[in-house]
């Protein structure tokens, strides 16, 4: 048994229940959006948001219907958004499995992920919540707000240690923020639960995120489906890089910029990773990744100990663990 499966013990009848719900929004009377939609259940990864969203709840009441329309239309939004990504970046492997846009186009993959889109809207008018659709929108105008700041840095090669933080604040916290406090909000009324969820679900975002492009130097080519090194083909200049820029000199920073904007080769790679390393770039990330999960752990602290409150913890360190 892994590490996120004894971590998903702590809320095993509720992720049954979700995962019922979710298949009852997805679906509709259309031959082709219920086969992909049923492609989508099969490869839906890890299921992060949603157990995030069970998990809150659990933490400080007793989950019920709303819930579980919550935990879904988190779910259906991070996967329009990656569907959408996916038609953006041309990729045609997710999770290590053919993209939507693989199989069925282009076409037919953004429509997919307007229908996702239009479903986690109705999903939300469902809990006859004002709060609950107005973070919703606030968390989907973050997602793209992140992408697009992204792109822009990417282009313009040139990106701080602030701009770094705001967008994986925007393109990875945001949402999982959101996941975390909305759990909170359907069985809980006071507002001081509401924010120290939402903080939780925020640091554990930022830490995940870092993570993700820690990954990208580790070099776990078979388990990540890409070949290390290649945010630096998208142009991406993430924490480890953007630390050892500020660390060298105007004519190495160059130089590593040039590489990029040609486009790296293998041997490029290497002699960018090299001088990340010899500014303890990689170290320096690691540093605020544990600093980001521990206030993650912090904003639950206070809460009674228990199986939920212990699965949250582990939830934390397998997610700075990880190696995929």
């Amino acid at each position: 048994m892994d590490s996120l499966r004894k971590i998903q013990k702590a809320v095993e009848p509720e992720l049954k229940e979700f995962d019922r719900v979710f298949k009852e929004i997805l679906s509709s009377n259309v031959f082709l959006i219920d086969t992909i939609a049923k492609y989508i259940v099969k490869n839906k990864g890890k299921g992060i948001r949603p157990l995030l969203v069970l998990m809150s709840a659990k933490l400080i009441g007793k989950p019920v219907h709303e819930t579980y329309l919550v935990a879904s239309v988190v779910e259906l939004l991070h996967t329009a958004s990656l569907v959408h990504d996916d038609v953006v970046d041309s990729a045609h492997v997710r999770r290590g499995f053919p993209s939507i846009n693989a199989l069925w186009k282009n076409k037919i993959a953004v429509l997919m992920g307007d229908y996702l889109l239009s479903k986690c809207l109705i999903g939300a008018t469902m809990t006859g919540s004002l709060e609950v659709m107005n973070k919703l929108a606030l968390a989907s105008k973050s997602l793209s707000k992140g992408e697009l700041m992204q792109i822009e840095k990417a282009r313009q090669l040139k990106i701080t240690e602030d701009e770094y933080f705001d967008i994986i604040s925007n393109k990875t916290a945001a949402l999982m923020g959101t996941a975390s406090e909305l759990g909170a909000i359907t069985v809980s009324q006071n507002k001081k639960d509401h924010e120290n969820l939402k903080n939780f679900g925020q640091n554990l975002g930022i830490a995940f995120q870092i993570k993700d492009d820690l990954l990208d130097y580790y070099g776990h080519q078979k388990i990540l489906g890409k070949p290390v090194g290649n945010d630096f083909k998208d142009k991406k200049i993430t924490l480890p890089l953007i630390h050892a820029f500020n660390k060298a000199t105007r004519k190495e920073i160059t130089r590593i910029k040039r590489k990029l904007k040609k486009g790296v080769s293998p041997k490029d790679v290497e002699y960018i990773l090299d001088f990340v390393a010899s500014y303890d770039g990689i170290s320096y990330a690691e540093q605020k990744l544990t600093e980001y999960a521990n206030k993650a752990k912090q904003c639950i602290a206070a809460y009674p100990d228990g199986e939920v409150k212990t699965a949250m913890e582990r939830f934390v360190d397998f997610t700075i663990n990880r190696a995929k």
